[in-house]
């Protein structure tokens, strides 16, 4: 075998788009007809630039190349341009592709690609859910109702749901880690008091941020809703600051999680070694693909730490997390986006059932990718997949969200 062809399809998701602005899949073909589908989380450049990368990395270190040869194309990449080091673009094309090779191995072999990455660990995957609105419950007042969100978690618990994820703590800024207002850490208590009273011990309560706190602004936050018993304090403070995660660990008696913006199991190094991080939450698109979160899960073993696949992407990667998921010992769950248009996208072959992901069973990913589906929904913007508002944190009458209401994810 040997890859021929790269076709790149960017889809919007239709509104309001939970999942991101746009997905980015690339679809591979060998010189024998074998086709796979893979899925880039990348967002730091515009969706045409990263197409014009993805291509890149396909002629310049894939093309021509055999599928099986993934540690091989891997070490190309990751040392091009004399660089040996993560990076978020060109480590986040090449995951996408590398997705693909596994989808086409799996199909040369008629296997599931979990039964490639060593033989079926687990049957069925837990599965856990962001609390989105839910019929009747309007935004944005949603993202500010702890009444609305223990409503939105009985539902969810209903269907099935073991765990719930919920964001109240405030803004996103590109200004880095910042002190919480006193307002956002008692809107952070309010909500996980709202959702536990809600569920009571049918669901772990997930707590997340996305780096934008100190450290001291994260301990504080962190004790705050230690009463509620979370699972998880998801990425308290930003991802450039592995060791300092170390100070919010030993302060906090919740478990941190964190992973989604990191690339390759080089960064997670650091924080396994600091004793910073108890949940890994690698986003596979971005990580450097299915192999690296491989290698990634055996060196968090020896920590004790567990994985937590990561997912705001479309469900190519969702379909990979759950390979993943179903090849290691110490997963504890996976990210789900239960929405029609991301189950349609792949015809509904690898979907939560009843709060749980069965292992697939049909070779390769398992998915059936609508190619003319993700044709009728292009992307046409010019924006980045998700962004951090500008404003600083500017605390108008006790209320952080001054600044702009943080983006969901």
């Amino acid at each position: 075998m040997k890859l021929a062809d790269l076709e790149i399809f960017v889809v919007a998701p239709p509104a309001p788009g939970w999942g991101g602005q746009y997905w980015i899949f690339p679809k591979l073909t060998t010189a024998c007809g074998i086709v796979g589908y893979g899925e880039c989380y990348a967002s730091t450049v515009g969706a045409e630039v990263m197409r014009a990368v993805i291509e890149d990395v396909f002629a310049r270190h894939m093309q021509g190349e055999n599928p099986e040869n993934l540690e091989k194309m891997f070490r190309r990449v990751y040392s091009s341009g004399f660089t040996q080091r993560p990076d978020p673009t060109v480590i986040g094309a090449f995951a996408g592709l590398e997705i693909a090779c596994w989808d086409i191995l799996g199909k040369a072999r008629d296997r599931p690609v979990w039964a490639l990455l060593g033989g079926q660990m687990n049957d069925r995957l837990r599965a856990y859910t962001y609390l989105y609105p839910q019929p009747g419950q309007a935004l944005p007042e949603f993202w500010t109702s702890p009444e609305m969100a223990g409503e939105a978690a009985i539902a969810m618990v209903e269907q099935g749901y073991t765990a719930v994820k919920f964001d109240p703590a405030g803004p996103y800024t590109m200004r880095g880690g910042h002190m919480p207002a006193m307002s956002d850490i008692s809107m952070s208590v309010v909500f996980c008091k709202a959702i536990r009273e809600a569920v009571g011990d049918r669901a772990d309560l997930l707590f997340g941020t996305h780096g934008q706190f100190s450290v001291a602004g994260a301990i504080r936050l962190g004790q705050a809703i230690e009463p509620y018993s979370p699972l998880w304090f998801e990425e308290p403070i930003p991802p450039d600051a592995p060791l300092d995660m170390a100070r919010v660990a030993q302060s906090v008696r919740i478990p941190v999680a964190t992973g989604e913006r990191l690339c390759t199991k080089a960064e997670f190094a650091t924080l396994l070694r600091a004793g910073a991080v108890e949940i890994l939450q690698p986003a596979l698109g971005r990580l450097g693909g299915i192999l690296e979160a491989k290698k990634l899960a055996a060196i968090a073993e020896v920590f004790t730490a567990q994985m937590a696949p990561h997912l705001y992407a479309g469900p190519v990667e969702w379909a990979a997390n759950v390979h993943l998921g179903v090849s290691i010992p110490n997963l504890l769950m996976v990210e789900s986006i239960d929405t029609p248009f991301h189950n349609a996208l792949i015809k509904n072959t690898v979907k939560v059932e009843g709060g749980f992901v069965p292992a697939p069973q049909a070779p390769g990913l398992g998915i059936d990718f609508d190619e003319d589906l993700a044709r009728a929904h292009p992307w046409t913007g010019t924006g980045l997949h998700l962004n951090m508002q500008d404003a600083p944190c500017d605390y108008v009458n006790g209320n952080s969200f001054a600044g702009g209401a943080p983006v969901k994810e």
